[in-house]
């Protein structure tokens, strides 16, 4: 005991130098030492999401921390023992269909570590080929819109499964090899995966079962709707149709922080923004003959829950949408993926409308006349192919279930089939889509928004020239919203608000308190109060005498809403229509601080079909490496240690034995 003491002191007081590569390192707390055996991993989980028919996603398969050495799969063909595989991403589509075809091959994945990589062969969609075909309003829903979609970020994994960063890609590759040259030799490098989710705890498989546990949250977030320009909620004449134009904010991949689907929605989404910029510029919008309404909606990518939610909340006249009146919708144009227009010096896009009605007609003309403004530009707009099912997977799915005679339009960078070879995948980043495609779908987009608001054939070539996108905005916009660098500590995005992180990724995230159209700011995500606070300013007028005002308790009154004021704790007080709208199941409501799952609705078609998605709670999500020494040699070292024991003992009784006779004999 006194020796362990003396030990220990000897070990703080002094430090213990040690040569690990080259280098030399100073130990001089238990810390220190931890930090030299342990190397934690910068990477990205695929984590448990469920619905009310079961589990997808990626767990560890108990309550503890999942452990196993590293291989490459070419050199792990056949398991024996517990594995963790690191694949190149041109490994994972073939590997993921082994696991669902070899049961003891699964058996043996003790992780699954993925290279990072800036392509894919040929393209990497995790997603159906036919994503949420479900609720299409059409019944071929065996077409292939994703042809290349494998579909395996829908199927349950029961082993841990992380994307690694770039510069941990460069541990782990070398690691493999340590370990490949080191088979019949007492060490191993190992990884040690602390992904353990809630629903894995308490034995909750489902989402119903989950929430009444708590041990799982449900998706959603805040949708953000405006109107260009204000509407007056105290005038008796709100009589003026609406055209609705909508874009989406979320996407999804198999790693829950690593969803930043530049081309699948945020093109499109920025290509509204830049629109809402180029018209909030011109005069006269008071004499409109139709009220523009902008909505952007997180949750389409998990059941349009996102859009489903905004619909019921129209029905309910929630203060959500206070202002709107679903029976003034004339038609819904949706900005879908607009990021790979660009094609041999010009930018096409193709026009997929609900059907054949007036107003779908004065879209496309309106389209048309807008292309025609455009020529310098080389920009072109098509019909997209009659023999298409009907529209693709967008948020317009939503309105033509809820009402199947609504015209409406989707603008697209494709035809028959998606041109975005990563739809749904870390992949789908900056280096996916082009600027000049964004900033001509803008154009396009805010002039035949101009025109079909104006709602007069007369209007003049010049009258459309004056609408300009601003290139700038498009591309300060990218690089806000779809890089780490600037990210959302770009300028732009801090002159609105103060962001919680850098690196954006648009994963809807959970609803983390009970839904409102006023929600705590700390419980929004922080794009969602950057699209608020931009919205509100660009389409708002100064409260008072064309002037701003700093906020204050009555800044509500009269429409006023308060701008930037997370910035400096003031904010501009200024009249704009512009509203959270909460975006989660139809299917939920919260009741006494906890979720309940509604039984379906048969008046509710698409509600019928909601899946009800939830993400399991956990307490730490983390990825190490370190080296440990093989059972084998253990026992070897146990069996020395005793042999060795033995023989001491042994010795001392001889040597015993021998001194005593000696000490006799004298």
């Amino acid at each position: 005991m006194a020796f362990n003491f003396l030990y220990l002191a000897l070990f703080f007081n002094f430090h213990l130098r040690f040569s690990l590569a080259g280098e030399t390192n100073v130990m001089e707390s238990v810390p220190d030492l931890q930090n030299s055996m342990y190397k934690v991993v910068d990477g990205y989980p695929c984590v448990r999401l469920l619905n009310l028919s079961g589990e997808i996603g990626c767990s560890n398969p108990g309550r503890e921390k999942a452990v196993a050495p590293i291989l490459r799969l070419k050199d792990g063909n056949s398991l024996s023992r517990s594995t963790t595989i690191l694949l190149s991403l041109d490994e994972v589509e073939s590997f993921f269909t082994r696991i669902a075809e070899d049961s003891n091959f699964a058996r043996n994945v003790g992780g699954v570590l993925i290279e990072s990589g800036d392509e894919s062969q040929g393209g990497f969609s995790p997603a159906h080929k036919f994503p949420q075909a479900d609720f299409a309003p059409y019944k071929s829903t065996n077409y292939e819109w994703n042809p290349i979609g494998s579909g395996i970020m829908w199927s349950r994994y029961n082993f841990p499964v992380f994307l690694l960063s770039e510069s941990s890609t460069n541990t782990i590759q070398e690691v493999a090899l340590e370990n490949e040259k080191k088979k019949r030799k007492y060490t191993t490098v190992v990884a040690e995966f602390d992904l353990v989710m809630q629903t894995v705890k308490a034995g909750t498989h489902n989402s119903e079962s989950c929430l009444t546990e708590e041990t799982c949250l449900p998706l959603g977030g805040y949708s953000v709707w405006s109107s260009l320009p204000p509407i007056n909620r105290s005038s008796s004449d709100q009589t003026k149709p609406i055209i609705l134009t909508v874009a989406s904010m979320d996407s999804a991949s198999f790693f829950r922080d690593k969803s930043l689907g530049a081309d699948s929605p945020i093109s499109g989404l920025i290509s509204l923004l830049a629109a809402v910029d180029a018209l909030s510029r011109l005069e006269g919008l008071d004499d409109l003959n139709k009220q523009l309404v902008f909505l952007v909606l997180t949750g389409e990518k998990w059941g349009y829950l996102g859009s489903r939610r905004f619909l019921l909340e129209l029905d309910l006249q929630s203060d959500a949408v206070s202002g709107l009146n679903d029976s003034l919708f004339e038609m819904v144009v949706e900005v879908g993926s607009v990021g790979k227009g660009f094609n041999q010096g010009v930018n096409n896009f193709y026009a997929h409308t609900t059907g054949v009605s007036s107003s779908t007609k004065k879209i496309w003309d309106a389209l048309k006349h807008a292309e025609d403004s455009l020529k310098s530009e080389n920009v072109a707009i098509s019909s997209a192919n009659a023999l298409n099912p009907g529209i693709p997977p967008s948020s317009l799915m939503a309105f033509l279930k809820k009402n199947s005679l609504t015209s409406g339009v989707v603008l697209e960078d494709f035809n028959t089939v998606f041109t975005n070879k990563f739809y749904n995948s870390h992949l789908d980043d900056l280096s996916n889509i082009n600027s000049s495609s964004i900033v001509a779908a803008a154009s396009l987009l805010a002039r035949s928004l101009y025109i079909l608001a104006s709602d007069t054939k007369n209007l003049s070539t010049s009258d459309l020239a004056a609408i300009n996108v601003n290139v700038s905005l498009v591309e300060q916009l990218m690089g806000c919203l779809l890089s780490c660098k600037p990210g959302l500590s770009c300028e732009l995005v801090k002159n609105y608000i103060a962001p919680s992180s850098t690196c954006p990724s648009h994963y809807v995230g959970v609803i983390l308190d009970e839904p409102s159209s006023t929600p705590t700011l700390d419980y929004v995500s922080d794009v969602s109060r950057f699209l608020w606070n931009f919205l509100a300013d660009k389409t708002s007028v100064p409260q008072g005498k064309n002037t701003s005002s700093a906020c204050s308790q009555d800044c509500s009154s009269k429409g006023g809403v308060c701008t930037r004021a997370e910035t400096d704790g003031k904010g501009v007080c200024v009249v704009s229509t512009t509203r959270y709208v909460p975006a989660y199941s139809t299917r939920l409501q919260f009741q006494s601080g906890t979720w309940v799952v509604l039984p379906p609705n048969s008046s509710d078609p698409m509600g019928m079909l909601d899946p009800v998605w939830t993400e399991s709670n956990w307490n730490t999500i983390q990825l190490r490496v370190y080296t440990v020494q093989s059972a084998a040699y253990d026992r070897l070292v146990l069996l020395g240690g005793i042999a060795i024991t033995a023989l001491a003992y042994l010795a001392i009784v001889i040597s015993r034995a021998s001194i005593a006779k000696i000490l006799k004999q004298d």
